[in-house]
Order: C-alpha cells, then sequence, then structure tokens
C-alpha cells in the first residue's frame, strides 16, 4: 500500500511540534546534553523519523534560532504599526523587545543569552548557508530597529550610520540587560519583585532613547554641508 503523502502544512505542523519538543529539551538539558535520540524518546517516535524534517541536529538548531528572531521580527513589525511618529515606534519596539524577552524567557536565552553556536561556527562546513540564513534573519532585526532610529532623525539630516548603530547597541544592552537579568533570577537578589519595574524601566529607556536621538539630530557631524560649487582654487 502506497505511503500516504503528508500536506505542507502537515509537515510544517510536525517540524513545528519537533522545534518546540527541542527547545524545551535544551533548557532542561542544556545545548551540550541535547541530542536527536533524546528529542525522539521525549517525542515518542524513532529518531531516523526527525531526519524526515531536518537532516541533522544542526540544522534543527538553526531553524529554532530563524523562528526565534522571526518572531522577535513580528514583534517589531506589529509595535510599529501601533504609532504613527517614528519616535513613538521606537518606544513602541522597546516595549515588544521587553515583552518578548520576559513572555518567551526559553527561546530569548537561547537567541541572546547562553553560549551556543553562531554563524561563525558553522563557516566552512555543510551548514553554512543554512547559518548564514540565521544571521541574516537576526541582523534584520537590528536594521529594521536601526530604520526607525533613522526615521526619527528626519529627511534633512544626513545619518551617520555608525554613530547611530552605536545609540542602538546602548539600547540594545539596555532592554537585554533588564530581560536578562530577570531571566536568570539575578535581578531578584536586588529587588523582590523586578518584573514590577518593567513599567518603569521600559519608560526610562525610552526617556533616554528620545534624549540621545535628540543629541544626535543636533551634532555638527550630522547636520548638512552645503556642497561647494564653482572651480576649486589651486
Amino acid at each position: 500500500m502506497p505511503k500516504i503523502q503528508r500536506s505542507s502544512e502537515e509537515i510544517d505542523a510536525v517540524r513545528e511540534k519537533i522545534m518546540d519538543h527541542a527547545l524545551d529539551l535544551i533548557v532542561t538539558e542544556g545545548y551540550d546534553g541535547f541530542s536527536m535520540r533524546k528529542l525522539a524518546t521525549r517525542l515518542g517516535i524513532a529518531a531516523k523519523t526527525i531526519y524526515n524534517y531536518f537532516h541533522n541536529q544542526d540544522e534543527l538548531y538553526l531553524h529554532l534560532l530563524i523562528k526565534g528572531f522571526d518572531q522577535l521580527l513580528d514583534r517589531f513589525e506589529a509595535a510599529v504599526r501601533t504609532a504613527e511618529d517614528p519616535m513613538d515606534q521606537v518606544g513602541a519596539m522597546i516595549r515588544a523587545y521587553v515583552d518578548f524577552g520576559l513572555d518567551h524567557a526559553n527561546i530569548y536565552n537561547l537567541l541572546f543569552t547562553w553560549h551556543v553556536p553562531k554563524y561563525r561556527d558553522y563557516i566552512g562546513t555543510p551548514m553554512e548557508e543554512t547559518a548564514h540564513r540565521e544571521l541574516t534573519r537576526a541582523l534584520k532585526c537590528a536594521e529594521f530597529f536601526m530604520d526607525r532610529m533613522t526615521a526619527c532623525l528626519g529627511s534633512d539630516i544626513p545619518v551617520n550610520r555608525e554613530e547611530l548603530r552605536h545609540e542602538m547597541i546602548q539600547i540594545w544592552s539596555q532592554m537585554h540587560g533588564y530581560v536578562a537579568g530577570i531571566n536568570n533570577t539575578l535581578l531578584q537578589y536586588m529587588h523582590p519583585d523586578p518584573v514590577s519595574l518593567k513599567e518603569q524601566i521600559i519608560g526610562r529607556i525610552v526617556t533616554n532613547t528620545r534624549r540621545e536621538v535628540a543629541a544626535l539630530a543636533k551634532r555638527p557631524a550630522l547636520k548638512i554641508v552645503p556642497r561647494e560649487t564653482g572651480t576649486r582654487k589651486g
């Protein structure tokens, strides 16, 4: 009897189930303790069945990262749609980032906190192409954030992307510091209920961001310099 072919929707559903359980297993066992054999046991299937959906363990892991960054980007895009003013959009993305990190601590930790393989670890391996796809997704989140910061400066101000990138890294570090501090319980030693500080922390990050972006727009290096016309003197 011929094998019944699964629809693309059914295949995607199985892949999602595998990834969900893989993430749970990495959380409980650690990245080094994760294996396809353990995952198969958790799913109640033969290990070879997983290979029908993912070529190997590294591909499964990288697709977990891709999924996580896609989820974060979806949050950013949804946040931007809630406001018209670019600075309000940046504020909404800051909130979206913090909420994502706290609501989905497991995938957040895998993306940003734990010491796990990154793109450079796969250079020169069969997984380099998939790892590059993951890196592209990750950088797309950062570029999307930077684009909204650029919009805050207005169209009449030439942008020093490197200086703007430094500001973004500072903002990102503040967001990550708070989220990671809660997820790893460190902040619980400094405050009895650090989650209750969320609105205050977000408010301060947004205020600092507004101040830094405003200062960035006023720096001489970013002001328009009229182009010289006529013949250059010897």
